[in-house]
């Protein structure tokens, strides 16, 4: 029967291209997406600036005793003095310190446009290697060297002089340098002892860069030093992971790409089950009558299921196999975007093995084997004398198995609806996108009767419109119940996901920046070109004329520790899960007048020293007066006095500490901007001058109003969107090719009845003007379903987001994937009826089926 499965494939081309679309893109995707959560899994960065050191050492960025799981957003830094015991170990030629800083560089007495560099000590220009390339290095302070792209681009030469805004404050320095090298193009270079101050941190470094000494066993002298620093929060690199300590972020990004490819990879495979079956079911299907005639002929149903199984497996292999070129490509092209749009650091490297691979081919194959078995199964279970009505007339569109497994699904689907309206704000999407895929297989388990349902709703009126062409639509619909749920699937599938998958985005990103606004009270923020102010500048900016309140706004990420601290046997059982708790550094003096926060108990001003303001609903039982363990972004364990609790939106809860204690444990050491509260009847512009003439003795001080603030906080949600967005695309992409796809297959493949009617006097107009009628039928069955698994899916999710089952979001995007998907299923089913057409009725008896 295998023989005879490979031979027929040649009468059936419209099945076996559709077939072969649906598992070749499927299983793109879905190698796509696992390369990418690979890549992040790995987090292979290759170094650049320190990849003059075959060992780096730096600090451990993951939270003590949760493996890994939790890591630390701002950048853990080293004692200084750990340079001399990693040199004492054998092999070690020479420990270079690396410091870096975020500065911006001014020419022209200030007068120039500003450039964002990175600064480092020169010491560690050993590690790249830089070189100088015209001039001399910096040996003392009022000294720097420029990289010599930027120094090109910038218009700067060696003797020249510039401005440097680092740590809150501006030096003049002489050019003494040009440097090359295979580093980032934006660094500029300091004596060590000059970087260490600008810095801001004496006596710390960011890594230490080891070289080791000619023919020293690397692999011996790794395990040496992490002896010698047994104990201490740090982590020894070589390779590709020497990157991480170029850049911190890659660890946490790395674990944002790992959940983002998981969740999307997931849903990518989801859809490619329900096309690839929903295709192979309908190529199936519309055999029916040669099944027939093969049960009728005596075919035994094991011959019938060998045929069929082969004749898949033939198709899924020849389609999937060149998917694992194209596949790891399209994932390589994904991180290049998500780099270039900021959302991934650019050093991030892609790494796919043969995992993605497998899983997306062995997805594939065993969806479409599947699928096969299951049609095969029902071909087979016919009698013979059955079979032949069986076909003909496509009775049979309800079946016990299929009624249990929509039920399960639609069940899942309504479980995770009601957990999703119980979730936090910005935890709903994680559950709101699986249930849209589980409303959307319980309908299509049920599409035929569902179809059969819409078609008798639609019967009447399409009738009263449409005449002739109603009525010969209507019957088919009513007659073939299989195959028009065959060709309302894709449509329900495009439709469904386009909309729902976008207005969660939308309602997503709209509950974030509204928690911001509600939060924000302050007329202006002060800012600056450099990313950041010093704390005292707090205390001068509450003092100038026309300001009621000002307060500084640090941001950072910390934890939360248990009351008890855990225990070994719950740290290597993995029992032990932090709290993460976003942090806002803050000055008591002004917090009240410029945001929203408002002391449910206790009071706002007493935020000084080490104390902290928790939101009510994550004291854990803490009380006014106690003290409460936490981390803070740096890994700094801290016991902070509770001093008061605030009333936050769910989701969006935020710990309040003095901004003088958070601001030495973030990366700049600085404040990124004050909010400054106008007094009443003060004019913004006259306060905007006036906070502007600060510039004189800040320089790069800039006043923003709170609709530019709030404007910078929508981009900031919109850059971390558009990962999503992304990667939403592909898989929206997939789901209009499977539409288009099934709308050919289903149309092409009625050759037959075309050229029957043709026989019996109809006009190619009149065929074309009933397909017309039919594919609006399809289309509006297809909007309809889609549009009900959107409802489903996000008026949970805006519920738990926005507290109003409306979700946010432009009406024009649904406007536009209603349109589309209509047109797109007409003009497809058109198209291919039109191609049919071509061929004249007498040809009818060359046909096959």
């Amino acid at each position: 029967m295998i023989g005879v499965a490979l031979r027929t494939l040649r009468f059936h081309k419209g099945g076996f291209i559709a077939s072969f679309i649906a598992l070749f893109f499927g299983a793109t995707i879905v190698i796509g997406c696992g390369g990418l959560f690979e890549t992040g899994l790995r987090s292979d960065a290759p170094p650049r600036r320190l990849g003059g050191a075959p060992i780096v050492v730096t600090g451990d960025q993951s939270h003590p005793g949760t493996h890994g799981e939790y890591v630390f957003s701002e950048r853990l830094r080293l004692d200084a003095g750990l340079a001399g015991t990693i040199g004492a170990v054998p092999g070690v030629s020479r420990v270079l310190p690396d410091v870096s800083f975020d500065a911006t560089v001014l020419r022209d007495g200030g007068k120039g446009s500003a450039a964002r560099v990175t600064g480092h000590g020169w010491s560690s220009a050993l590690l790249a290697p830089y070189r100088i390339t015209d001039g001399t290095a910096p040996s003392g302070p009022g000294q720097i060297a420029l990289d010599a792209r930027f120094a090109a681009r910038a218009g700067l030469n060696p003797g020249g002089r510039v401005e440097l805004l680092a740590g809150g404050g501006v030096e003049r320095l002489k050019v003494t340098g040009l440097v090359g090298g295979s580093g980032a193009d934006n660094a500029v270079f300091l004596s060590d002892r000059a970087a260490a101050q600008a810095g801001g941190r004496p006596g710390r470094v960011d890594n230490l860069g080891v070289l080791t000494e000619p023919g020293a066993d690397l692999g011996r002298v790794v395990q040496d030093i992490e002896k010698a620093v047994e104990g201490k929060p740090v982590t020894v690199l070589t390779g590709d992971k020497r990157g991480w300590a170029e850049n911190p972020s890659i660890i946490t990004d790395g674990t944002k790409l790992v959940t983002l490819a998981s969740v999307f990879g997931g849903l990518s495979a989801m859809v490619t089950v329900f096309v690839v079956s929903s295709t192979m079911g309908l190529s199936i299907q519309q055999r029916q009558r040669e099944m027939a005639l093969l049960r009728a002929i005596g075919t035994t149903p094991g011959q019938l299921r060998r045929m069929i199984l082969g004749e898949t497996l033939f198709v899924a292999l020849i389609a999937t196999a060149p998917a694992c070129y194209p596949g790891p490509r399209v994932g390589r092209r994904l991180l290049t975007a998500f780099a270039d749009g900021g959302v991934v650091p650019d050093t991030l490297a892609y790494r796919a093995g043969w995992i993605p691979m497998v899983t997306g081919v062995g997805a594939a194959l065993l969806t479409a084997l599947g699928a096969a078995f299951i049609s095969a199964r029902g071909a087979t279970r016919t009698r013979p004398t059955e079979a032949l009505a069986e076909a003909s007339l496509q009775r049979r569109w309800f079946s016990i198995p299929r009624l249990v497994f929509a039920l399960l699904f639609l069940g899942g689907g309504t479980a995770l609806a009601l957990v999703t309206a119980h979730l936090d704000g910005p935890m709903a999407g994680s559950t709101a996108t699986p249930a849209a895929m589980l409303w959307t297989v319980g309908f299509g388990l049920l599409g035929p009767g569902l179809a059969k349902v819409i078609a008798a709703v639609l019967h009447w009126p399409v009738r009263a419109v449409t005449g002739l062409s109603g009525r010969l639509a209507t019957l088919n619909a009513k007659a073939r119940t299989s195959r028009m749920a065959g060709a309302v699937m894709p449509v329900m599938l495009a439709t469904g996901l386009a909309t729902a998958l976008i207005y969660l985005q939308t309602t997503q990103s709209r509950g974030a920046q509204q928690a911001f606004d509600d939060n924000m009270r302050a007329d202006l923020a002060v800012t600056s070109v450099s990313g950041g102010l010093p704390l005292s500048l707090v205390d001068t900016v509450r003092k100038q004329p026309g300001v009621a309140a000002a307060s500084a706004q640090v941001s950072s990420l910390g934890y939360l520790e248990p009351r008890t601290p855990p225990t070994q046997s719950e740290i290597d059982e993995g029992d032990f899960e932090p709290t993460e708790m976003p942090l806002q550094g803050v000055t008591s003096e002004g917090v009240a007048g410029t945001t929203a926060f408002h002391a449910r108990t206790g009071t706002l001003t007493a935020l000084h020293g080490n104390t902290v303001a928790l939101p009510a609903s994550k004291t854990d039982g803490h009380k006014l007066g106690d003290e409460v363990p936490m981390r803070l972004g740096d890994g700094t364990e801290v016991r902070l006095e509770l001093v008061a609790t605030v009333g936050a939106r769910r989701g969006y809860e935020t710990a309040l500490v003095p901004a003088s204690l958070l601001v030495p444990h973030t990366d700049s050491g600085l404040v990124p901007q004050i909010t400054v509260s106008a007094a009443p009847g003060t004019d913004p512009a006259r306060l905007t001058r006036t906070l502007s003439a600060l510039a004189d003795a800040h320089p790069g001080l800039d006043v923003l109003p709170r609709a530019a603030v709030s404007a910078v906080h929508q981009d900031e949600d919109d850059t971390q969107a558009w990962m999503a967005y992304m990667v939403l695309g592909v898989v929206i992409a997939y789901s209009t090719i499977a539409l288009v796809n099934t709308q050919v297959l289903a149309t092409t493949e009625r050759r037959r009845e075309f050229m029957l009617q043709r026989l019996i006097g109809a006009t190619r107009r009149q065929v074309l003007r009933m397909m017309t009628v039919e594919a609006a039928l399809v289309a509006v069955a297809g909007i309809v379903l889609g549009v009900l698994v959107a409802v489903l899916t996000l008026v949970p999710l805006s519920l738990s987001v926005l507290g109003s089952p409306v979700p946010d979001g432009s009406p024009w995007i649904f406007a536009t994937v209603v349109t589309a998907a209509f047109a797109l299923t007409l003009s497809t089913t058109l198209l291919s009826a039109m191609l049919v057409l071509r061929n004249r009725p007498s040809g009818m008896a060359g046909i096959r089926e």
